[in-house]
């Protein structure tokens, strides 16, 4: 498996942007994890923590398909109302659609196992992981929501099945978060709950961010599941 951090490249089929660090440990083929930025920023932005990352994983940095400003992309529009968010729900669609396809893609392209993908991001790129990781349980083994929360707008998307509670979610917000409110994260952990999907939850007191509580626990629940999966230390 090929592909540096410090190098872009090109999906062909879901035309996403994204960088890709390869397992430093390992054999065979490699469990996965795609990270995803929030709106208005980059995936150069992970690079540090992919960096940090479990080393059996092969690391994938997606690039938001949206272009607001140089090297700003997003996920889709929002809006900020006082009556919350507003999304342009087409476009968050779209995305969801290419990261389907993209996830495909990995597994045809790189020596990547498809049954060991998970999927997490920030904020936008949180909210979009829950839309793929819920609408397509089979796609991929877990997902991360860091300071997100679930569409609406998907959930009628969602089919209760078995699948669901197989895939593993991970949560994490802030208290003091001015963007997203905390009641995000309830209502995402009530809908999880809800849909029997094993979840972890935290909460800190932080605002609308990644600070290194929230890093240090992802890690370890992602260590986790790369130990129950059965990927073995090198």
């Amino acid at each position: 498996m090929s592909g540096i951090l410090n190098t872009t490249m090109v999906e062909p089929v879901s035309g996403l942007t994204y960088r890709m660090q390869a397992p430093r440990s390992g054999r065979g083929k490699a469990p996965c994890l795609i990270l995803l930025h929030g709106v208005g920023a980059n995936e150069v932005g992970f690079i540090e923590l992919a960096q940090q990352m479990d080393p059996r994983l092969a690391v994938v940095l997606a690039r938001g398909p949206l272009e607001f400003g140089p090297m700003q992309f997003g996920w889709f529009q929002v809006s900020f109302t006082p009556t919350g968010p507003a999304i342009n729900a087409d476009q968050a669609e779209q995305a969801r659609n290419k990261l389907l396809a993209f996830i495909d893609q990995l597994a045809h392209t790189y020596d990547i196992d498809p049954d060991r993908i998970w999927l997490a991001g920030f904020s936008q790129g949180g909210i979009i992981s829950a839309s793929v990781g819920l609408t397509a349980p089979h796609k991929v083994a877990g997902f991360g929501i860091l300071s997100g929360r679930i569409l609406p707008e998907v959930l009628p998307s969602v089919q209760l099945r078995p699948e669901l509670g197989k895939v593993r979610a991970f949560v994490s917000h802030g208290v003091q978060d001015q963007k997203l409110g905390i009641h995000f994260a309830y209502h995402a952990k009530e809908v999880l709950n809800g849909l029997g999907v094993p979840l972890e939850y935290h909460e800190y007191e932080a605002g609308h961010g990644l600070n290194t509580a929230m890093v240090v626990d992802f890690q370890r629940w992602l260590e986790g599941q790369l130990d129950q999966s059965g990927v073995k230390h090198s």
